[in-house]
């Protein structure tokens, strides 16, 4: 069988380097004027290997092969180098915009009895099952929830505080106002929090990272017991302290409040301490744990405010603790109380250290914006 060769005049040539370097053209057509220029035999020149040449441009062979059955069909490089029109008209779109809207309508709604959430096939399916469409892929779903920045698989949390709430418009500005106030040595803004941690042990021992291998823990767990870890900090000077206990009682509470008076701010006039409204963080705590003299003043150094119900992110000690959280805890087991307040002591250590602090810029003038429906409607 006598082989197909392909031999290009002067112009032809100059003509398909010229298209392959200048100007914007797909890459489809580039690579096929690539192919013809390494096939060409004109002037004495060797063609290249079909299965080379493949390799070379990224192409499979037949797609050589049509190239040049279709140049040497058409013997004119313009008719060659332009893009093939279509010939039937295009498919209609399967997914409509009244189909879309309605699949949306599906997503965003409860998922069926038995179901915790809307998935790709569930969805397909009930689309069918609706008459919506005849057929339906989970893939066509899927494209089309990503089209409309849809997530049926993820949802997120946060505490709602009711509109038109002045218990909580009060309070929020309160604390607000505690965060304008200037820097003052005698009177420190401070910070508390607590956090219930459970305390875990291994079964087996975990097996070291090894190569190709992450580090292998077994399921199973011991578990010690719980604690409460209580985090203070002062913004302004970026120091924090945080130390875990059995318990969290209204005791433990008054214990930690007389070390911070006694101890961390002994010299101070008074401290200013920002707490959510727990039952265990009142001034009647210090009376049941100290003798009235002792309690009486504590309090008088005490000037207490409290954040709102459902506004537990205007406590900067929540920050602290998420940090704290993702640092120092992440996913670990600890097994007990000695070496939680270990691992609690080396990082509150090695943060004030590199004295990371708290940029607060929510201000009352942005919050009477921003948050403008919790406001009471005055008639």
């Amino acid at each position: 069988m006598r082989r197909k060769r392909i031999r290009l005049t002067k112009e032809e040539r100059i003509e398909l380097e010229r298209f392959c370097t200048k100007g914007v053209h797909s890459v489809r057509l580039v690579n096929r004027a690539k192919i013809i220029l390494a096939l060409d035999q004109s002037g004495g020149r060797t063609s290249e290997k079909q299965e080379a040449l493949a390799k070379r441009i990224g192409v499979c062979r037949h797609t050589v092969i049509k190239a040049r059955d279709t140049f040497l069909e058409l013997k004119n490089v313009r008719l060659f180098l332009q893009r093939k029109k279509r010939e039937t008209p295009p498919v209609p779109a399967k997914i409509t915009g009244e189909l879309e809207a309605r699949v949306i309508a599906l997503a965003c709604g409860k998922a069926p009895e038995g179901y915790a959430r809307w998935t790709l096939r569930l969805l397909a399916e009930k689309c069918v099952e609706l008459q919506y469409s005849d057929t339906m892929s989970h893939m066509t779903i899927s494209r089309l929830l990503k089209k409309n920045e849809l997530k049926p698989h993820l949802k997120t949390s946060w505490c709602i505080p009711p509109g038109q709430n002045s218990a909580f418009v009060a309070a929020m500005e309160d604390v607000l106002s505690i965060y304008a106030r200037p820097y003052d040595k005698n009177k420190p803004v401070v910070c508390m929090d607590e956090k219930p941690y459970q305390l875990l042990s291994y079964a087996r021992e975990p097996l070291p990272m090894e190569h190709g291998k992450p580090v292998r823990e077994d399921f199973e767990y011991l578990r010690n017991g719980t604690c409460s870890i209580f985090l203070f900090t002062e913004p302004l000077c970026g120091w924090r302290y945080a130390e875990a206990f059995p318990q969290r009682t209204k005791k433990d509470w008054a214990h930690r409040i007389q070390w911070l008076l006694n101890g961390q701010y002994s010299g101070t006039e008074k401290v200013i301490l920002v707490m959510d409204n727990l039952n265990t963080h009142t001034v009647s705590s210090l009376y049941e744990t100290f003798s009235p003299q002792e309690a009486f003043r504590l309090a008088q150094r005490l000037e207490i405010h409290y954040t709102p119900k459902h506004g537990s992110w205007l406590n900067i000690a929540e920050i602290e603790l998420a940090a704290m959280a993702a640092q120092c805890l992440g996913h670990r087991r600890i097994p007990d109380l000695f070496t939680m307040n270990s691992e609690l002591a080396a990082w509150h250590t090695h943060r004030n250290s590199s004295q990371k602090g708290v940029d607060w810029q929510f201000k009352t003038s942005d919050a009477r914006i921003k948050l403008k429906r919790l406001y009471p409607v005055i008639v």
